[in-house]
């Protein structure tokens, strides 16, 4: 892998106490301490970062505290999110289903992506069957096309974590969805793609292939898995995705 390409390991999007949306590397007391806790306590201090983006972000050597922690990307860094259905081992096989030989890709708009503890405004006639499912997120750091997995990490400048909200009976109910399933009307209300509280360089978790992650609804354990029993990883994926189409950086 060639250079990290941001100059941060961790990055969070918050408001400080003048009032100012800024950029900032948390200041942490151990790797895993709970960034959205620290701020939600009044706790959680950076080194602030200055640049127009994510990606040109750099350490400026001021620290101060956070008074709002936000979501490390808004709708307009990220204007388009494609997304990967049924990606887990273990889930494919206990429905019955054998593994894909390809990934399967739907896609966002920009407007589903939501700041961290933002509520999330379901439309009254989806409110039926809204799910959740918690997931690995991927930053592309530099435009891609028609890369090699073993190229692929030098595209990637990051992760986080997101919620794929969806309404499933949007989704599957041939009423509503049509005879074939279709995903993309079904998970792409406003809001419906939150992100964060932070970015994680890949310079830290490298292809991101042993990550733990468990979704909680209202402090419920709901979902517990992990990023190595993806069917297909981080460099598949963006391997596969830029096929013949160019991924664009920050997306």
């Amino acid at each position: 892998m060639s250079q990290p390409l941001v100059q941060w390991t961790r990055l969070v999007r918050y408001i400080s106490h003048t009032g100012s949306i800024k950029y900032g590397e948390p200041i942490l007391p151990d790797t895993d301490s709970d960034i959205n806790q620290l701020a939600l306590d009044g706790k959680l201090e950076v080194i602030v970062l200055d640049g127009a983006d994510v990606l040109s972000a750099s350490p400026t050597g001021e620290k101060e505290s956070v008074k709002t922690l936000l979501g490390p990307l808004t709708p307009k860094d990220v204007p388009y999110v494609r997304c990967i259905g049924l990606n887990y081992k273990s889930h494919i096989l206990e429905t019955g289903r054998p593994l894909p030989t390809c990934p399967t890709v739907f896609s966002k708009p920009g407007t589903t992506i939501a700041d961290t503890n933002t509520p999330i405004p379901i439309p009254e006639f989806a409110q039926s069957q809204c799910d959740y499912e918690g997931e690995l997120c991927i930053l592309i750091g530099k435009d891609a096309k028609d890369v090699s997995e073993d190229d692929a990490l030098n595209y990637v400048a990051a992760y986080t974590v997101g919620n794929d909200v969806s309404a499933r009976d949007w989704q599957r109910e041939p009423g509503k969805a049509g005879p074939v399933p279709q995903w993309s009307f079904s998970k792409s209300f406003d809001k419906y793609a939150p992100l964060g509280p932070a970015l994680v360089s890949v310079s830290v978790l490298g292809a991101a292939d042993k990550q733990s992650l468990k979704t909680f609804v209202n402090g419920e354990l709901r979902q517990s898995g992990d990023t190595s029993d993806l069917c297909f990883g981080v460099k598949a994926l963006v391997a596969f995705c830029s096929q013949g189409q160019t991924l664009q950086a920050d997306s």
